[in-house]
């Protein structure tokens, strides 16, 4: 620890600015150029040892590589006595953490943080850099909005035009035994990294996804009492994506998404196409770009043994189906249409089998007697997800992004993750309810009118005075007639 006041060269020492893994970071005064500057020193304990060494001077000569307004620059490295020192651009104000630690990002603000943050991993990986390390503690905010990503100690060269080189980067380092030890935050590191498995750029991607989800919910992706809980879950478990704010666009909430696939060839395949997915939405929010209209969508037929019977007509785009209204004077391209068999065998007990398509048409939903179950288009075999109780289920819908499979189970709206587990309870409904998830919520409709309730559960909010439904419902010119009380 340096005190206030001491010397370094022609640097004098104001204060410490934190500690990492292998160095303590300092405010610093240059006195031959007149600027402040943040001194990141080899700790003592590391001053002897070879391969911190090595990983000390590495980071300047990657840091020296890279010349871009959102990475924190190099100025130089200088030996002092018994110690080396890294000289760096100092950046003021706080760290993301600890912007993040006082609750969520609002959207507005979310968005030119992350995309900045996207660009500067984009001119890394331009020059073969993967940070490895990207977590919101590494990345500060100025005052004026600019942001700086910081700390590329674990950082790795990978050229893959370089005659023998790998282009994979090893998260691996030995501590002179036979025992590796995975480099990294366990809370923003990919499956693979996790795993100790040769990574890539892919593996930035999953750590962009983690920060701009936790941007956006004020929480982490991942967490654990320990390092070990977080590591079993991001390797076996699905962030959940329903703690999203429901006002982000569509295409945001599909970029984290693909950032977070467990399956690295699945996953975004370039933190570039990011960077341009968030440009669009920015540019959209701001009006430079013309919205597309949403989606409408038509609610599903649904007819209860005995007699009741609920039609609401609205647009049919698309395989997926959602509850939505459209602007008579916006005219929309009609949408591409794909067309695909997915024959089921199913058990029914006389009431028909309720079926979804998710919007992306990867997954079919279907009820039987015996309960709810989900397949991928490309395989034959579907997965049983919960048990029903009896004929009163309702017909299954996706959420927005095809991670969730909503369903009325008797009188309860619930729902539960395309890859299993225990169903959730949204909120109690009323008989025959049918329901569509839409950007605003699940939107349901039944016997009393029609509701809106918050995904993760909470009262229901009317959005139509109650209907009062025929029992029985007549024909009137082939069609079934409902009646409503009030305006």
């Amino acid at each position: 620890m340096l005190a206030r006041g001491s010397r370094l060269g022609s640097y004098e020492v104001l204060g410490s600015l934190g500690a990492g893994g292998m160095g303590e970071v300092f405010r610093a005064r240059d006195a031959r150029l007149g600027r402040d500057v943040a001194l990141k020193v080899l700790s003592a304990a590391f001053r002897l040892d070879a391969s911190r060494l090595a990983r000390f001077e590495r980071e300047a000569r990657v840091l020296a590589s890279l010349s871009h307004p959102n990475i924190a620059a190099l100025y130089a490295i200088e030996p002092f006595g018994d110690t080396h020192a890294l000289v760096l651009e100092l950046v003021e104000r706080e760290t993301l953490s600890d912007r993040i630690a006082r609750g969520a990002v609002p959207y507005a603000e979310a968005l030119p943080i992350a995309r900045q943050i996207a660009a500067a991993l984009e001119a890394a990986h331009e020059q073969g850099v993967i940070h490895r390390d990207l977590k919101p503690s590494n990345v500060k905010v100025r005052a004026d909005g600019t942001v700086k990503l910081l700390d590329f100690g674990l950082a790795k060269v990978c050229d893959p035009i370089a005659p023998g080189s790998d282009p994979r980067a090893i998260t691996l380092t030995f501590d002179g035994t036979a025992h590796a030890a995975v480099m990294g935050t366990p809370a923003y590191m990919s499956p693979e990294q996790a795993r100790g498995m040769p990574v890539d750029k892919r593996t930035d991607i999953w750590a962009f996804g983690c920060v701009l989800y936790e941007l956006l919910t004020g929480a982490p992706a991942f967490t654990g009492d320990r390092s070990s809980d977080v590591i079993a879950k991001v390797i076996e478990r699905e962030p959940d994506l329903t703690a999203l704010p429901l006002d982000i666009p569509s295409s945001i909430r599909r970029l984290v998404q693909r950032c977070f696939m467990k399956d690295a060839r699945d996953r975004l395949r370039d933190i570039g196409d990011a960077r341009i997915e968030i440009d669009t939405a920015i540019a959209a929010a701001d009006g430079n770009e013309p919205q597309v209209p949403a989606a409408g969508s038509a609610w599903r037929r649904f007819a209860l043994p005995g007699a009741l019977a609920l039609i609401l007509v609205a647009v049919v785009i698309g395989s997926g189906m959602r509850l939505g209204t459209r602007r008579a004077a916006e005219p929309i391209s009609p949408p591409a249409v794909s067309r695909f068999a997915l024959p089921v065998s199913v058990e029914t007990n006389g009431t028909g089998v309720g079926l979804a398509i998710s919007r992306d048409g990867a997954r079919l939903a279907y009820t039987s007697e015996k309960g709810l179950y989900v397949r991928a288009r490309e395989r034959l075999d579907a997965i049983s997800l919960v048990g029903l109780s009896g004929p009163g289920a309702g017909a299954p819908f996706f959420s927005p992004d095809g991670q969730w499979v909503g369903f009325t189970d008797g009188q309860t709206l619930r729902r539960v993750s395309t890859s299993g587990g225990t169903a959730l309870t949204i909120a109690a409904v009323g008989p025959a309810a049918i329901a569509d998830w839409t950007a605003d919520g699940i939107v349901f409709a039944d016997m009393r009118g029609l509701f809106r309730v918050s995904p993760t559960g909470g009262s229901p909010q009317p959005l139509t005075p109650q209907l009062a439904l025929e029992v029985g419902p007549r024909r009137v010119g082939g069609r079934v007639r409902v009646s409503s009380q009030g305006s």
